[in-house]
C-alpha cells in the first residue's frame, strides 16, 4: 500500500471517529468522573474493612 493512500485512509477513519465522538459527547455528564472516583474509593474502603480483623482497627503506616 502506498504511503499517500495509507494517510488518506487514516484521515478518513480519524474524521469518522471524531464525528462519532461528537455525536456522543452531549450525553456525557461532567459529574461522571467525580462519581466514579467516589465509588472507587468507597469500594477500596469497604475492601479494607473486610480485610481487617474485627478486633484490630486499621492503621496506615507510611
Amino acid at each position: 500500500m502506498h504511503a499517500d493512500i495509507h494517510l488518506q485512509l487514516h484521515a478518513l477513519t480519524a474524521a469518522e471517529l471524531r464525528r462519532e465522538a461528537a455525536a456522543v459527547r452531549p450525553y456525557a455528564t461532567p459529574r461522571v468522573p467525580a462519581l466514579r472516583a467516589r465509588l472507587g474509593w468507597t469500594l477500596v474502603e469497604l475492601g479494607l474493612r473486610m480485610a481487617t480483623p474485627a478486633h484490630r482497627p486499621a492503621t496506615l503506616a507510611a
